[in-house]
């Protein structure tokens, strides 16, 4: 059984800890954007990612997660917003140089193909915009 993850938008961390987690995963409504993104990568892997890539931090320095909430059938992070910034104030090539990059380093998780790695940065780029202009934080539902 795989783990799946919800990235979504909220205001603070009392909004995101009242995700309705009693929905099913594709009925869940509980960003305020309603514009979540779902996917298989870890919000570990995305922050490794972005900070990795774009801010050029080493991997063992990409700092963890906050815990919003733990429930025995679920989880909310909080991705810190040196995760999702750096991404609103970078082009084209910096994007790509970052694909590069993360499609190079050894013993990580997530995608390695370049290309897959260019489009991912690319919607959280879009929902970096979206949630700068809702004024909210980025957070994660992980459910199994």
């Amino acid at each position: 059984m795989g783990v799946t993850y919800k990235y979504f938008g909220a205001p603070d961390g009392a909004t995101a800890a009242r995700v309705p987690i009693s929905m099913r995963p594709e009925e869940l409504g509980g960003d305020e954007l309603g514009h979540g993104m779902f996917t298989k990568i870890k919000p570990e892997t995305m922050a490794a990612m972005v900070l990795t890539g774009i801010e050029g931090i080493p991997l063992h320095k990409v700092p963890p997660l906050e815990l919003v909430v733990l429930h025995p059938d679920y989880a909310v992070v909080k991705l810190p917003m040196t995760v999702v910034d750096p991404l609103r104030g970078v082009g084209e090539e910096a994007v790509g140089a970052a694909a590069f990059i993360w499609s190079t380093v050894p013993d990580r998780g997530g995608p390695r193909d370049a290309y897959g790695v260019y489009q991912l940065l690319h919607e959280w780029q879009d929902f970096s915009h979206r949630l700068h202009e809702a004024g909210h934080q980025a957070y994660c539902l992980v459910w199994p």
